[in-house]
């Protein structure tokens, strides 16, 4: 098979489209033949370097699968040839005590997906059963591949980290961004007012139609934490999910309100953050992180998506060897959604 290797990070990476050897199934393992493949920012700071550690040399990156299973381990019973899927983001064991606990993306034995083992932007992946969720055959699989990251990403924190409750006020950093934009639909989903935070003016229209109910620009002369406090009678939000890290670090925490939670879900460019800690004392606010999606957050993301709450939203489709043209797009910010790549289009 010929697939997309990471030979050397960089900016621009050297990438090379080689032929590869199918992947080796276990006997708990299925083949899926994969039929897209998001483009995530994690991706993107593998390529350029930002991101080394667990990383192979000459990896295969790609971790947002949607995928067809075409064959099964000896000791497969969970899931049938023919079957479309998604993973998730961890090859998840399934036996050990965080995975017998519902928590599979921090499963003790496994390896990310396009991480630490061999991922998507091949047309074939070797998957562990207990890492795979069924989706309705239905489903375009451009779509479908979004289900676990980002849209189960951004669930599993506002849910299960942010413990979000209806009425709440939500400010999403990157809202236009391929998680902000499933944040955003997502906290509205659940009862939320939504204020999205985007540097794209073009973008306001389209994230209101989504769910937000206010837009703030980013980058202009008034900080937008003070335009937050200002919408909010001052204040300020409950939740923040910021997908964007350490440039609008300082910010973020300044729209927070009194017990405000600060749920960190990304970081685009591995660099430190700056902060009064003041800020954080006299809010009593919380700061967390949250990465991955377990299987429970995976299957409702799907269930959702299915009915209508959520809708993976995507930018554009390109060929896998085109990869380069949505980095570009990406470090542009021209981006509303994800890029999905099509290993085998």
């Amino acid at each position: 098979m010929r697939a997309l290797i990471l030979e050397t990070p960089g900016n621009p990476p050297k990438l090379a489209y080689r032929d590869t050897p199918e992947p080796a199934l276990g006997p708990r393992d299925a083949l899926l033949r994969v039929l897209a493949c998001g483009l995530c920012h994690h991706d993107r700071l593998a390529m350029t370097g930002v991101l080394r550690r667990g990383i192979p040399s000459n990896a295969i990156l790609g971790h947002e699968i949607c995928g067809e299973v075409v064959k099964l381990g000896s000791a497969v019973t969970r899931v049938a040839l023919g079957r479309r899927v998604v993973p998730l983001l961890t090859n998840a064991c399934g036996e050990c005590e965080r995975c017998l606990a519902g928590q599979e993306h921090r499963c003790i034995s496994g390896q990310g997906i396009g991480h630490g083992v061999p991922g998507g932007f091949a047309p074939y992946v070797a998957v562990r059963e207990t890492a795979l969720a069924t989706v309705p055959d239905g489903m375009p699989p451009e779509q479908a591949c979004l289900l676990a990251c980002p849209t189960g990403v951004a669930l599993q924190a506002i849910q299960d980290v942010a413990c979000l409750k209806a009425g709440e006020t939500v400010v999403v950093t990157g809202a236009s961004g391929g998680l902000g934009v499933h944040a955003v639909q997502l906290a509205r989903a659940m009862g939320a007012r939504v204020i999205g935070v985007t540097s794209s003016e073009s973008k306001l229209g389209p994230l209101m139609e989504l769910g937000a109910e206010d837009v703030v620009l980013a980058g202009g002369e008034l900080d937008f934490s003070e335009i937050v406090l200002a919408m909010t009678g001052e204040r300020g939000a409950d939740v923040v999910l910021d997908t964007v890290g350490s440039p609008l670090f300082g910010s973020t925490v300044r729209c927070l309100a009194q017990y405000g939670r600060l749920v960190l879900l990304g970081e685009v460019e591995g660099r430190p953050a700056q902060l009064n800690l003041a800020e954080v004392l006299f809010r009593d606010a919380v700061i967390r992180g949250s990465t991955g999606v377990n299987r429970r957050q995976l299957e409702q993301a799907v269930a959702m998506a299915a009915g209508g709450q959520v809708k993976p939203v995507v930018h554009a489709t390109l060929p896998l060897r085109d990869i380069l043209i949505g980095i570009g797009w990406m470090q542009e910010r021209r981006l509303f959604g994800r890029v999905v790549l099509l290993p085998n289009g």
